[in-house]
């Protein structure tokens, strides 16, 4: 089954879990801003830094497949915060991920972070993904047109 292209309003309500590959301990970075953001909003972060052992209070894994079963199986979004040239290997991760956990996730791709062969490949291994969309402001958005 192939993957599809996602509406991000339909992550957002229904997603909980969010694992964030490239999370920032810098406040200045969006990579540390909108995970912030999205635990201040009720989801649950899980960071993904090498370098990192907690960002925002939560243990940091050093890539997706090192990341327990138990938690791991608990992932909706993987969120990506890399550089493009970097997409088709988290890709490959997130395919793993959702393999080793026998369901389908969606990668979530910040503005800027994508790359066609990355979303390619999700899209063929039957992941879903959302392209060159900010979660936070997405997110905002949903709720301001929930409100209104």
């Amino acid at each position: 089954m192939k993957g599809s292209i996602r509406d991000p309003f339909e992550v957002l309500r229904t997603a909980r879990v969010v694992a964030v590959v490239g999370a920032s301990r810098n406040p200045e970075k969006d990579a540390y801003r909108v995970p912030e953001y999205l635990k201040k909003a009720g989801y649950r972060i899980i960071p993904v830094n090498p370098s990192a052992d907690e960002i925002l209070g939560e243990k940091a894994y050093p890539s997706l497949d090192e990341i327990p079963e138990e938690i791991a199986r608990e992932v909706d979004v993987v969120d990506v915060f890399r550089p493009p040239r970097e997409a088709e290997a988290v890709a490959e991760q997130a395919i793993r991920l959702a393999r080793r956990m026998g369901r389908r996730i969606v990668v979530w791709f910040q503005k800027g972070t994508a790359s066609e062969e990355a979303v390619k490949k999700l899209l063929d291994a039957g992941l879903d993904v959302v392209v060159d969309r900010c979660m936070m402001e997405e997110h905002r958005r949903m709720t301001a047109s929930a409100q209104a």
